[in-house]
């Protein structure tokens, strides 16, 4: 096998067409940068208003002393969106290690009014951390799964009918600031429902050597799918990409509930919801790389190997559920499903291979071997070391080289020849997981990997304004099983009642 047709098979037509398109879509976006800028030179009495950072100067209230604002309601979807309009929902089962620093992250940058928090029959200190940041709180009668607790918490508090955009957070993921002057006006197409987030993994915290190895590699496969795949994927022009992942991302309320967020049988939602956004025609999704999320990635072997196996069984999971169709999205799942299977088995063969392939040099007499010399002659037939080293070893080595120059990251070389044993075992655990996604049924309920404080302490949440703080509390909003509606819910979906972080109904 010739060195060149390892290299299209191990990284595929999916990274050449994807990349292709992404460099379409970097022309575009120049050719419409240019002809902005001319517009604006020849008619310079015409300003272009769109969302800044400036929208919402922060917790309490604004400098001129005015009431908390309003629900939006449903708006018109042509209507520039600001924070104001995003209500954040934060998943959480047992996330007490780290809720308060993704709290005190968000409400830098959105109303502390349109933040809620449900807590998935979390049994440690969750709904005490939650409610002392001064989020709205639900919990959940038992542990429903994240799908789950997402669908009974969006209902409960009405977010629907109070917002038309909603943020899905993830407990451990800090939203950087930019994030939303970038996310926002990718909705003024009235096309898009959903924009991913653009993915970091956290390294500001103390890693053993496994540690380090695990967040490099996932660092370069974020680097390189989100720069190069999902780019591509998320074109206006050319739109097909088969997730929009569940850490820190924007949907339109209005196609809710329109998407089965929560069918029985899969273990995570990210996949469902996007491959229902594409399969019942909902829209477009769209991605920007400055909308930017940071989030712990796992530090330990067996939380890795326990969370890559999660994702590819909710992946073929979901794939078991939705029937391709004779569109774009199917089109372009079929060759990403046939990809990955090819290139998954080369990894998984790759290994014995090159087993087989050494061995004469390392004894000499092991081609005489009974029946090794005739597996080694048919191997050594097909493959040469040169070809793996050109198709394999050396392309892997430059993604690496190329992932430290843009993330300004020269230790991940000290890794470079561990990243080609990490793709043998993330193809081990996908190919494990096909059988199990047709054989198996999930419940949803998760267990999130150890989790890390950062090292950097956090500056203080601005107090509440005393206006605010001396406004009678709602009661709780329990679980299922006990909630009832008070008179005064208006206030709170007007967002004119916050309390004092005394009260979970917040």
């Amino acid at each position: 096998m010739p060195w060149w047709s390892m290299a299209v098979l191990v990284f595929g037509l999916n990274f050449a067409l994807w990349g292709t398109v992404g460099l379409c879509r970097l022309l575009d976006t120049g050719a419409g940068r240019l002809s902005r800028r001319r517009f604006a030179r020849r008619f310079s009495g015409i300003r272009e208003v769109g969302y800044t950072s400036d929208a919402y100067p922060g917790p309490g209230l604004d400098p001129g002393g005015a009431d908390p604002p309003r629900a939006t309601g449903r708006p018109d979807r042509r209507r520039g969106l600001t924070v104001q309009d995003v209500a954040v929902l934060i998943p959480a089962h047992n996330e007490a290690e780290v809720i308060a620093e993704s709290l005190a992250a968000i409400t830098e940058l959105i109303p502390m009014w349109n933040v809620h928090v449900v807590s998935d029959g979390s049994t440690d200190n969750t709904v005490a951390v939650a409610r002392s940041a001064g989020a709205k709180v639900y919990q959940t009668a038992h542990n429903l799964g994240k799908a789950g607790a997402l669908q009974d918490a969006i209902a409960r508090f009405r977010l629907v009918e109070r917002f038309p955009v909603v943020m899905l957070l993830d407990a451990d993921t800090r939203v950087e600031p930019g994030y939303f002057a970038a996310a926002l006006p990718l909705f003024d197409d009235p096309e898009v429902v959903a924009v991913a987030g653009c993915v970091r993994t956290a390294a500001d915290r103390a890693l053993s050597l496994v540690g380090q190895l695990l967040v490099a590699h996932r660092r370069r496969i974020y680097c390189i799918g989100q720069r190069v795949l999902k780019f591509g994927q998320t074109w206006r022009r050319f739109n097909a990409t088969h997730i929009v992942p569940g850490f820190a991302s924007l949907y339109r309320t209005d196609v809710l509930p329109h998407i089965d967020m929560n069918p029985p049988g899969l273990v995570i939602e990210d996949f469902n919801m996007t491959f229902e956004v594409y399969q019942k025609r909902l829209g477009k999704v769209a991605f920007s790389l400055s909308a930017v999320a940071v989030t712990q990635d796992p530090d330990t072997f067996h939380d890795y190997v326990k969370q890559t196996r999660r994702w590819a069984l909710g992946f073929w999971q979901t794939v078991r559920r939705h029937r391709l169709r004779a569109n774009l999205f199917s089109a372009m799942l079929l060759l990403l499903l046939l990809e990955l299977l090819t290139s998954s088995l080369i990894f998984l063969i790759l290994p014995v291979l090159l087993l087989i392939l050494v061995m004469p040099e390392l004894h000499g007499g092991a081609a005489a071997w009974p029946g090794f010399g005739t597996v080694y002659t048919l191997t050594a037939a097909h493959m040469k070391l040169s070809a793996i080293f050109f198709g394999v070893v050396l392309p892997d080595l430059a993604i690496t080289v190329i992932v430290a120059l843009l993330e300004r990251k020269p230790s991940m070389l000290l890794f470079a020849g561990f990243f080609p044993v990490m793709r043998v075992i993330d193809a081990a655990l996908g190919l494990y997981a096909i059988p199990l996604a047709f054989r198996s049924r999930s419940n949803g309920r998760w267990k999130s990997p150890a989790r890390q404080l950062s090292p950097v302490p956090l500056e203080p949440l601005a107090p509440l304004p005393p206006e605010l703080a001396a406004t009678q509390p709602l009661p709780m909003i329990g679980a299922a099983s006990t909630f009832v509606p008070d008179p005064n819910i208006e206030r709170l979906v007007s967002g004119r009642l916050v309390g004092d972080g005394s009260d979970a109904s917040r």
